[in-house]
């Protein structure tokens, strides 16, 4: 059995850095190291006192240590490191890019007052557990202990276990539509017939070679096509 140190060392890269600067952001919060208010989504400062590292740094607060937080962190640990094993295996530039474009996505909904949040953390998890649905959609998933379901159903049992517990539902939502679009232009469309518009992008790619992070890129192959709701897909669509 491997000691927490050695499982947190066999983290793929991604998934890794981000729960660990969540948990870094949480707990400095804790701390009294800085205000919540200081690193939130909030467009006036960004725009007329230039403090753009909001952009960024809402994505890594997840609210202050309670069980909602500790079950979004698990969240990355288990799914985010599936995705990032599985479908993404030795594809961590086109990893990082869902997330970037994933960030983007919900950056841009929430220019939208009704669609506005002062932290994405939560949204950009969920979209992680939309994304890993729709590549897992066979995959058996215990709920709580109470019942087991397909892994295509995960997000929205979910989104109906927040409204259970009076969760907001907003942050879900979001992260589903960033998900669905994310998965509908890189595999959906491609798969029917049309061109794959979100390639990776070359930058991101020399970010990940230059820093060394991961593993080298493996030669992709050709998709094979499936339908249906719960056929998920066997390769990634060659860029």
């Amino acid at each position: 059995m491997s000691s927490p140190a050695e499982w947190y060392n066999s983290l793929p890269p991604i998934s890794k850095a981000y729960g660990t600067t969540c948990l870094l952001f949480t707990a400095a919060c804790q701390l009294g190291l800085y205000h919540p208010a200081h690193i939130a989504l909030l467009f006036e400062p960004v725009f007329k006192k230039f403090q753009i590292w909001r952009l960024c740094t809402n994505f890594f607060f997840l609210g202050g240590f309670s069980i909602n937080f500790g079950i979004r962190l698990l969240m990355i640990a288990r799914y985010g490191v599936q995705l990032e094993q599985g479908p993404f295996d030795r594809r961590t530039a086109d990893f990082l890019w869902m997330m970037i474009f994933g960030s983007l996505t919900l950056l841009v909904l929430s220019v939208i007052p009704m669609f506005w949040s002062p932290f994405l953390g939560m949204s950009l998890v969920f979209m992680l557990i939309y994304v890993w649905s729709r590549e897992f959609p066979n995959a058996q998933i215990n709920i709580y202990g109470l019942f087991t379901l397909k892994g295509f159903y995960l997000p929205w049992v979910m989104l109906a276990l927040d409204v259970i517990f009076g969760s907001p539902l907003l942050p879900d939502l979001l992260g589903i539509v960033a998900g669905h679009l994310y998965y509908f232009l890189t595999v959906l469309h491609p798969l029917a017939g049309g061109k794959n518009i979100l390639k990776t992008p070359r930058w991101v790619e020399k970010i990940v070679i230059r820093w060394r992070i991961g593993a080298p890129p493996a030669s992709r192959a050709q998709p094979e096509r499936t339908t249906g709701a719960f056929s998920g897909r066997a390769r990634r669509l060659a860029d």
